[in-house]
């Protein structure tokens, strides 16, 4: 009954005077149970003590009444009756055949907890959570003297918690649950201290913001049931189990569960799917991990699925609550409990699914509050464990793609839940789920201590904007940490491929010659990958490529002398899906060959240093497409990435002079990818660019009318050929293209309006350039030049 690894000295159990037992009972037959156990010298045998036992209900008044006011100091001890399950193939489950008995196996009703006891006499066994002397939980509970019913309440909170700490050493750890979160969080005098200043600040009665702090917590609490997680499981299983071949790293998840049982996790993946956490959530309760709490947006909140996954561990946080400085307080306080008291949790930090198929830039709400309960000292340290989560083929991504392209999104209910249930009927091969290095979030915000008293001369605001650096700084570790995990799949190869050809159809050998490089540039890496070396064999291929055809990416034509194959009209952005999961291992090759094509076309002399300058500018203008190291680790990564294709780079270049030979080699290596990688993303750019130098720069500029502008734009550039590919046009792509032009200050209209109108047409022409430079490396590919196929 003490609090997380706090143990009762051994002098404490071996003299007590009396001994009083905590009975949660539920009905006569559990108390027969109890009693006739504890008359059969329960106690002795489990303790070692034979001081006389008195029974008191684990219920507060019951508590407060006959404990609380006790002057000796007896040994504390709870107890119940835990029913399991039948046994199965070794494992207590419930399951749905269970409740053919109206009844849930692990809380039968009376008349079945009867029938049980003769029956199956092994479903049943009297529990005893850890006790404590009285004296030491009024130690743990300074203010017990003031508040007996405070104090009593705390009491069979305490029980309760032994109780489930003991269940679980019998169920297993995928069975944490908490209990009674509500009333010991609206008990806790500093969360009470933080209502009343609330309620002064904002002229509110104290008792209308313990009103709405006590609302706030009920719709958020989770209320996770073992029945209904154990049901789910089961119900949700078959929807990914039968589409996808789950292969999971247990390596990483030995290492997750050794860290464990020193910290609470907090789970940060990849959002591909809406089958994410179910696959994450199957997996993790296949090791015995406990339940994470996933935090979980409004939009699934519908019927059936949100009160069942209330009940699975899911939070609803809502979407927006800006000046509310409750419910601010209510989510920052249920999150410093989850994490004080180790349960583990989980939440998409990119705030939704990608559209693109690579990570999003990361939203930071949650991080600060993370950042907050540690700044606090309410929770000592959590491992942030970045999770990968990807898939060789999504069903979903059809749906996606009419969205990047100006569709509505269907809104989430039971119709849309059955189609998205039947469309998951079908095979779509690996998803692969890596975890990445578990990051320490105190030693990355480094919050111990006031920073206010670790610089005297710095301000509050210091203060919030140093913190708020500090959590981007992490939130961009954990990006790059499920960057670094996640593998090279096969179908993202075969679409990186097949979209730098440009609409041409290629033969299975051509298709596997502009591969083999790419795979040995992989290899030489070491970079991870799934299934890869299918790529090499022709049968494997074919197999790739059919089911790509299945899945309408991919067009084949079989009437010739042999199949051709090519992306599908109208498939380039479930194409580009697949290839941006894997893109980022490419992007540094990419703009090193841009870097080497500005440098070669500058005087000699300069050209090294305008090949440099080209290639932090194209860093610069990526930046909210990808996550770059800081300029000297890039400068480093650059440099390994030329050596790889000219291991005599460094000598070749000491004059400062980037010749021809540079070109040849990049040529030689068998492949280049400006224009596979990074075409789709400038071209997007370019599309903005010029439809911000047409606008009058004294106007101010709408976002939301400028995307749906570039929308409708973009495909009239298509048609005329002026953009590449249908990838670009992209609802997704155009928002980080706005983003990055008032980032440069070409949105909104200050200062000399002339100005303004010469900076935009500049960067639309800088975009163009770069557009024509990618058109040369794609010259210089051999999967372009046909006499090399």
């Amino acid at each position: 009954m003490l609090d997380h690894d706090s143990r009762l000295p051994e002098a404490a159990l071996s003299s007590p005077q009396s001994v009083v037992a905590l009975v949660d009972a539920t009905s006569r037959v559990e108390r027969e149970l109890i009693g006739h156990w504890l008359a059969e010298g329960g106690i002795t045998q489990e303790f070692g003590t034979s001081a006389p036992v008195t029974q008191i209900d684990l219920d507060p008044a019951a508590v407060t009444d006959r404990l609380v006011r006790r002057g000796d100091d007896p040994l504390v001890v709870p107890v119940r009756v835990l029913w399991l399950p039948p046994e199965r193939d070794g494992v207590r489950r419930t399951t749905f055949s269970d409740l053919l008995t109206m009844s849930n196996p692990r809380k039968p009703h009376r008349f079945m907890q009867r029938r049980l006891l003769g029956k199956a006499p092994d479903r049943h066994l009297v529990l005893t959570g850890q006790p404590a002397r009285l004296s030491e939980l009024r130690a743990n509970n300074p203010a017990s003297a003031i508040v007996p019913d405070a104090f009593g309440r705390a009491i069979v909170r305490a029980g309760i918690v032994a109780l489930e700490r003991a269940e679980r050493a019998v169920i297993g750890d995928r069975y944490k649950v908490p209990r009674l979160v509500v009333e010991e969080i609206l008990d806790s005098p500093e969360f009470l201290r933080r209502l009343d200043t609330i309620a002064v600040e904002a002229g509110l009665p104290p008792r209308e913001v313990y009103r709405r702090a006590e609302k706030g917590l009920r719709e958020l609490v989770a209320a996770q049931s073992r029945l209904v997680s154990d049901l789910f499981t089961q119900a949700m299983r078959p929807v990914h189990a039968s589409t996808w071949n789950v292969d999971a790293d247990e390596t990483g998840l030995d290492r997750l569960r050794s860290l464990n049982r020193r910290y609470p996790l907090v789970f940060l993946p990849s959002h591909r799917s809406y089958v994410d956490a179910f696959v994450l959530g199957d997996i993790l309760a296949r090791n015995d991990f406990p339940p994470n709490h996933v935090v979980g947006g409004a939009n699934l909140k519908f019927w059936p699925i949100g009160p069942i996954a209330r009940r699975t561990g899911t939070v609803f946080i809502r979407r927006s609550f800006g000046d509310d400085e409750v419910y601010k307080a209510v989510v920052e306080e249920y999150f410093a409990y989850l994490l004080s008291k180790r349960f583990n949790l989980e939440w998409y930090f990119e705030g939704g699914r990608t559209r693109t198929g690579k990570l999003r830039p990361p939203r930071y709400g949650l991080l600060n509050y993370l950042a907050a309960a540690l700044r606090s000292k309410r929770i000592d340290d959590v491992m942030l464990v970045p999770v990968s989560i990807t898939y060789e083929r999504l069903n979903e991504i059809g749906a996606i793609a009419v969205e990047q392209t100006g569709g509505g999104k269907q809104a989430e209910g039971l119709t849309w839940l059955a189609r998205y249930v039947r469309n998951q009927q079908h095979s779509a091969g690996h998803v692969y789920v890596r975890f990445g290095t578990p990051l320490s979030a105190r030693e990355r915000l480094a919050v111990y201590g006031d920073p206010l008293t670790a610089h005297p001369n710095s301000t509050d605001d210091d203060a919030v904007e140093a913190e708020h650096l500090a959590v981007q700084r992490l939130a961009f570790e954990v990006a790059v940490g499920i960057n670094e995990v996640t593998p090279i799949t096969v179908n993202a190869l075969t679409a990186l491929v097949l979209l730098g050809v440009h609409e041409r159809a290629l033969t299975r050998t051509e298709l596997r010659t502009a591969i083999a490089p790419v795979l040995g540039y992989i290899e030489s890496r070491g970079l991870p990958g799934g299934e890869l070396d299918t790529l090499r064999d022709d049968h494997g291929l074919a197999v790739v490529l059919e089911q790509l055809a299945v899945a309408t990416v991919v067009t084949v034509y079989r009437a010739g002398l042999e199949p051709v194959y090519a992306i599908h009209a109208g498939a380039h952005l479930e194409a580009a899906f697949y290839r941006n999961s894997a893109v980022h291992w490419f992007v540094n090759r990419a703009i090193l060959e841009l870097a080497v094509l500005t440098g070669v076309e500058a005087p000699e002399g300069d050209q090294l240093r305008a090949g440099w300058d080209a290639a932090y500018r194209l860093r610069d203008l990526l930046k909210f497409e990808f996550f770059f190291p800081e300029r000297a680790e890039f400068t480093s990564q650059l440099n390994a990435e030329m050596l790889r294709v000219d291991p005599e780079w460094h000598s070749r270049t000491a004059a400062g002079t980037l010749g021809s030979e540079i070109l040849a080699r990049l040529a030689d290596s068998g492949f280049m990818m400006a224009h596979r990688v990074l075409r789709s993303f400038f071209d997007s750019q370019l599309v903005v660019a010029e439809r911000l130098a047409a606008r009058d720069p004294v106007i101010d500029v709408d976002r939301k009318a400028l995307i749906d502008e570039c929308l409708q734009v973009g495909k009239q550039m298509l048609l005329q050929q002026r953009l590449h590919s249908p990838e670009s046009v992209s609802s997704e792509l155009f928002g980080s293209a706005v983003k990055l032009a008032d980032n440069h200050g070409l949105l909104t209209p200050a200062g000399d309006p002339a100005d303004l109108a010469a900076r935009r047409s500049a960067f639309a022409a800088e975009l163009r350039a770069i557009g024509q430079r990618i058109s040369r490396a794609a010259t210089l590919d051999p999967s372009n030049r046909r006499e090399a196929l």
